[in-house]
């Protein structure tokens, strides 16, 4: 907590004064760094040439002085920000797949958490209704087709759904190298390492790791630029199950930082990994009210990194 006048407000709290102006306390993990940077990291939205225009007007203050772009930051500052909201925060406008008066399927973006604040939970809670429940989730940065549900029996059955295999999930993966076999059947064993979030691979069971399998059909390659696009499903459904497991047989995807290639993924500029959920496919009883999605399929209209190829 740090105090604000007679108000105590948490670290980094943003407090609005109006429409155009926002001001921000700088944590002490931001002692010494420049101004700049601090911005950035807030509003990822700005672009740098409107921050160095914003700073040029002195319209970024830090203790109400005006101030350089090489203003190193305190722990405790205050900084003003002079920005309208739609340029510093543009509002979220999260695609619509498919939608009847049960389940939602959004086109989650990279870079969104599923659950948690600021997420797509959130977004979807906020505009579609207070029970709108995630069924599964997808990572961070990988984006794709994530199914919620609009009602409690909804819900139910798709959480079961899910865990008698009833909903087939179809990634679509771009990776390094193509592999012989135009589809396979992989079997592995995996080590959730928590301390240090990663997941490790080996062919032979070892204690603490549990058995993965993954399959993969080749979409498309191309043999100048030695990738491919994979369509990918699980019978095992593992933390990084995919990245990890094509990774392990020398097929890692292109902008994955855990898994991938360095070199690699410089040479496409991707700084995260290019996987999608892409198609869903339904296997419904007549039982329940969702069995009007029996042998449905939904599926994103234009595959992704199809471009690449």
């Amino acid at each position: 907590m740090v105090i604000y006048g007679d108000k105590k407000i948490d670290i980094l709290q943003i407090l609005v004064y109006n429409s155009a102006m926002k001001i921000l306390i700088v944590d002490k993990k931001y002692n010494n760094k420049k101004v700049i940077d601090f911005i950035k990291e807030h509003f990822p939205a700005l672009s740098s040439s409107t921050i160095y225009k914003t700073l040029r007007k002195r319209d970024i203050r830090v203790n109400n002085n005006r101030i350089s772009e090489n203003c190193l930051l305190k722990t405790g500052d205050e900084i003003k920000i002079y920005i309208a909201d739609d340029i510093l925060e543009p509002k979220l406008e999260i695609p619509i797949v498919y939608e009847d008066e049960n389940i939602i399927v959004f086109n989650k973006p990279i870079g969104l958490e599923v659950t948690g604040s600021e997420s797509l939970t959130s977004y979807a809670q906020k505009n579609y209704g207070s029970f709108v429940e995630p069924c599964h989730r997808l990572d961070r940065n990988t984006s794709g087709l994530t199914i919620f549900a609009k009602n409690q029996t909804s819900y139910g059955i798709l959480l079961d759904a899910f865990k008698n295999h009833l909903i087939e999930k179809h990634y679509i993966a771009l990776v390094s190298g193509i592999p012989m076999a135009n589809s396979k059947r992989l079997e592995a064993y995996l080590f959730k390492d928590s301390k240090k979030a990663l997941v490790y691979i080996s062919d032979k069971q070892l204690p603490k790791y549990q058995k993965i399998i993954t399959h993969y059909k080749i979409i498309k390659s191309n043999k100048e630029k030695n990738i491919c696009l994979l369509d990918v499903t699980l019978e095992t459904g593992r933390t990084h199950q995919i990245r990890a497991h094509l990774a392990h047989i020398g097929h890692p995807i292109i902008g994955d930082g855990k898994y991938g290639k360095n070199e690699i993924n410089k040479a496409y500029k991707k700084k995260t990994q290019l996987l999608s959920s892409y198609r869903l496919i339904f296997h419904f009883s007549d039982s329940n009210i969702l069995s009007y999605l029996n042998n449905v399929t939904i599926k994103l209209p234009t595959p992704p990194f199809s471009n690449f190829i």
